[in-house]
């Protein structure tokens, strides 16, 4: 990373790591935390430079959401959703010019933007469906109607990219002011199993002004190349975490039976060195992905990307779940933060693509190489 992209990164880090606690706590994004990520400058590193923005490369965005993965997975994932959306829309041409003006501009005054498809009847908007949201246009531009779940952050959030269904039956992506008159946020995110910092209620929208508009997406692969990256990093993160939490604990425990640091035992030794491996190799297979994206980047660099997304996930699951197995009943307690580490990785996995699609997308991709 440069110099700049090193330093909003870190300022985004402290952030998070300052405000994170509290979050958790308060099963929302407080005020405090939303300011403090706005005010960190991470909105405009994948923003282009020509655009005034850092121009982050793919992999340089995996590895900065990796730091603040570690961090504190629920704020980081706010800042990932904001970067994967600016990263994909200039990098693809994915939105109208006017819409990639307005993204340019949040991102240049620290405004946080997520995009908000999935829905209570649709699930996932990756397996396609019409929303029920609709949109429906009068002569100041649109209004939009309905409901959309897992709106992460949702309270910290300044605009959103909606997607809504027009009267003639396509699916368009509307541009919201998700402080202005007609929009609700309704606490649904409260007691969620992981990830109770990042506020990820519902948005319900009564008539919502939309005063910009992209036709229907063509699916263009930068948008999967950069949600992938972001969800594979940010998670990556949360393993890292995880070691580093369990390797700090093995080092201060020392039982009087023992008479040294649990550090000292040949299995934890072990069971460190399996986490800290599979780590490092899916660190490694994710830049190889991103590198790759990086220098071709068109829909043959998918397949990997999706791959390492899985493995990244998988490898975050498995680093919570050793480490747990490994510092034994004070892991279950608050005083450590594995119990929440531990929760946290599991929704790496609830995030597309899922592991049977991504293994066989790039399992068909090798078979078709000659």
């Amino acid at each position: 990373m440069t110099a700049e992209q090193q330093a909003v990164t870190v300022r985004a880090a402290q952030a998070i790591a300052q405000h994170a606690q509290e979050c958790e706590a308060a099963q929302d994004v407080t005020g405090g935390a939303a300011t403090a990520l706005r005010q960190s400058g991470y909105t405009r590193l994948t923003l282009p430079t020509t655009q005034g923005g850092l121009g982050a490369s793919l992999t340089q965005f995996a590895a900065a959401q990796a730091t603040l993965g570690e961090a504190g997975a629920g704020l980081a994932l706010i800042l990932a959703m904001h970067g994967h959306i600016v990263g994909a829309a200039f990098g693809g041409r994915t939105l109208p010019d006017d819409l990639l003006k307005a993204l340019a501009d949040a991102s240049l005054d620290g405004k946080l933007v997520n995009a908000l498809a999935s829905e209570p009847e649709l699930g996932s908007p990756s397996r396609g469906g019409l929303p029920r949201t609709a949109a429906t246009p009068d002569e100041m531009g649109w209004r939009i109607s309905g409901r959309k779940t897992w709106a992460t952050g949702a309270r910290a959030l300044d605009f959103a990219l909606v997607n809504a269904a027009t009267p003639d039956g396509q699916v368009g992506r509307f541009w919201v002011d998700l402080k202005a008159a007609g929009v609700t946020i309704e606490p649904t995110w409260t007691g969620a199993l992981a990830l109770r910092g990042s506020g990820s209620h519902d948005v319900v929208f009564d008539g919502a002004a939309a005063r910009l508009h992209a036709p229907p997406s063509g699916g263009h692969p930068a948008s999967a190349a950069w949600f992938w990256t972001a969800i594979a990093a940010t998670y990556l993160g949360v393993g890292w975490a995880a070691l580093h939490a369990l390797t700090a604990y093995a080092r201060q425990r020392t039982p009087t039976a023992l008479g040294a640091p649990i550090a000292t035992l040949p299995r934890v030794q072990e069971q460190v060195g399996r986490i800290a491996a599979e780590l490092h190799a899916a660190r490694a297979f994710l830049f190889t992905a991103t590198q790759q994206w990086d220098a071709h980047p068109d829909s043959t660099s998918v397949p990997l990307i999706g791959a390492a997304k899985a493995y990244a996930t998988n490898a975050a699951v498995n680093a919570t779940d050793v480490a747990v197995r490994t510092a034994g009943g004070a892991a279950l307690t608050p005083a450590l933060p594995l119990e929440r580490l531990l929760r946290d990785a599991r929704a790496g996995l609830t995030h597309p693509p899922s592991d049977e699609a991504a293994y066989t997308a790039y399992g068909l991709s090798v078979l078709e190489q000659k």
